[in-house]
């Protein structure tokens, strides 16, 4: 078994369709509000920040029930901080997304911004299987995001998310080939599964068995930042 195999956890993934709605819990100050998520990023120095990064995802981007400053885009721009690269990151997650709503809200969000980001982070897809929804849906709505992208020239990294097992070996391997297979296809980097690393360790989790505390946020964000940081080298010199 792969270090993959081991996401066999993930069949409690039922347990997040409540969560990730955002029904009966207390929403952090930057969940739901991917606006209002860009206020930290107007602080002097991140203002400054010679890249723009647009982390556009769910609530694994969204920083489901954490502090300001404990999320996925706020950790990545201390990491890509600590690397020497100068970017601000700006978080467009929002719990509850499915691809269709992140489909839907693509185009709001980027002309939001204050200009035009040198790459832009993708991470959709686990609100699909919570909702059963068909893997040629999803791919279908990620490959509209990325068309969307692509057209604006805006570089991709898509991080990848996996079916849990009990969903039936078709829907998992027709789910799982989503993200290499779209990545090749769109030209985009790909970080194969966001929650590696976190999703075997209850230390790194919320008491829901699925989301990261802002300790298994600080691992991911710390195996994304090289990732990230390649690709905006990338646009630099392409």
């Amino acid at each position: 078994m792969n270090r993959f195999g081991r996401y066999v956890a993930l069949a409690l993934l039922v347990q997040l369709a409540a969560a990730c709605s955002g029904e009966n819990e207390a929403p952090s100050q930057t969940e739901n509000h991917p606006a209002a998520a860009q206020a930290p990023a107007a602080r002097t120095e991140a203002a400054q920040a010679d890249n723009l990064v647009l982390a556009f995802g769910d609530s694994l981007y969204a920083g489901y029930r954490l502090g300001q400053d404990e999320g996925f885009a706020p950790m990545l721009e201390r990491e890509l901080t600590e690397r020497g690269v100068s970017a601000r990151v700006v978080n467009g997650g929002v719990s509850g997304d499915t691809t269709a709503a992140g489909l839907q809200r693509l185009a709001f969000t980027l002309d939001g911004l204050d200009r035009k980001p040198d790459l832009a982070l993708v991470g959709l897809g686990g609100n699909d299987v919570l909702r059963g929804l068909s893997p040629d849906e999803t791919r279908r709505n990620l490959a509209s995001i990325l068309d969307e992208l692509r057209r604006r020239q805006i570089p991709v990294v898509l991080t990848g998310m996996m079916a849990p097992p009990n969903m039936g070996a078709d829907y998992v391997g027709r789910f799982n080939a989503i993200f290499p297979e779209l990545a090749r296809e769109h030209g985009a980097d790909l970080y194969p599964f966001f929650l590696d690393g976190v999703i075997t360790r209850s230390d790194l989790l919320l008491e829901d068995g699925i989301h990261p505390n802002a300790q298994g946020v600080a691992l991911i964000a710390d195996r994304v930042a090289p990732v990230v940081a390649e690709a905006l080298a990338e646009g630099e010199t392409g």
